[in-house]
């Protein structure tokens, strides 16, 4: 059994810095305007996983292979997910959201920090329930190049269909999610249907710039992770990724109201963290 405390180590501000530029000039991957607090807690995580006993170890280490680097880099991005994530979130935007996106002769979707692409399908369903996917093109992106994989295969534990169906039922769900896949081998696989219009592409919030109009946004629980700075930078990218009078949707612990974009906004639902752009 691994004694946690062996591994409890203090990490300075300064050492830390460092630590994430040698991380950035080495691979190209930016965390340096990512929460601190999540930061260090990854680390000493990573640190004690792999039987290390400092930051220079892990930094030595990191730099020295590249399959050791990509486990973690792999630690740092948001990848907790489920099909149906807040229920209620979703029963808001078949209610509040949908019939205005009706209206479009075509819907274009940006989820941002897609993870493993749970919410990406919950989404295509939605849109195939309410009569618009057939119009409509997803882009789903992270910065992770495996996590996109997995999504883009779409093959989940079938230990998790339970949750699922239960999620898809109050969130308003007027189908049943079993018809979306395919159960084998202690696996469910999404539908191809789901897939033809989702575009899995590799995006990073920090160092990438807009790519795309869209009517909808989600991001969702991913900017907790970031500091005041890159918030603000990653909102300035989603408005202007945005079409007047399209929607931003975040997570349940995040808010538009202390960002250098709230007054671009009209709040839909503050419950759900629904957003519409005004101008």
């Amino acid at each position: 059994m691994i004694d946690e405390n062996q591994y409890k180590i203090e990490i300075g501000n300064e050492e830390l810095e460092y630590f994430l530029q040698s991380v950035f000039d080495k691979y190209g991957y930016d965390f340096r305007s990512y929460s601190q607090a999540h930061i260090k807690r990854r680390i000493t995580n990573r640190i004690s996983m792999s039987h290390l006993d400092s930051l220079e170890a892990l930094q030595s280490k990191i730099l020295a292979s590249t399959s050791f680097a990509s486990l973690f880099i792999k630690d740092l991005s948001i990848n907790v997910t489920e099909m149906y994530r807040d229920p209620n979130f979703y029963a808001a935007i078949r209610e509040k959201v949908i019939p205005r996106l009706k209206t479009y002769s075509f819907l274009k979707t940006w989820h941002a920090g897609c993870a493993t692409g749970q919410e990406v399908y919950s989404m295509a369903i939605l849109l195939t329930e309410e009569n618009l996917y057939d119009r409509s093109l997803i882009y789903a992106t992270d910065f992770n190049q495996q996590v996109l994989d997995t999504a883009k295969a779409g093959i989940y534990p079938e230990q998790k269909t339970k949750q699922y169906t239960r999620n898809h039922q109050l969130s308003g769900g007027n189908t049943s999610l079993s018809d979306y896949y395919i159960a084998k081998y202690d696996k469910i696989i999404m539908d191809k249907s789901l897939k033809k219009n989702i575009v899995w592409a590799h995006h990073n919030l920090v160092t990438d710039g807009v790519f795309a109009e869209v009517q909808l946004i989600l991001c969702r629980n991913v900017l907790i992770y970031f500091n005041q700075n890159l918030q603000n930078k990653v909102h300035e990218l989603f408005y202007e990724s945005l079409a007047k009078g399209g929607y931003l949707c975040l997570g349940a612990r995040e808010s538009l109201r202390f960002s250098s974009v709230a007054d671009r906004y009209q709040v839909v639902d503050s419950k759900n963290k629904i957003y519409i752009k005004k101008y």
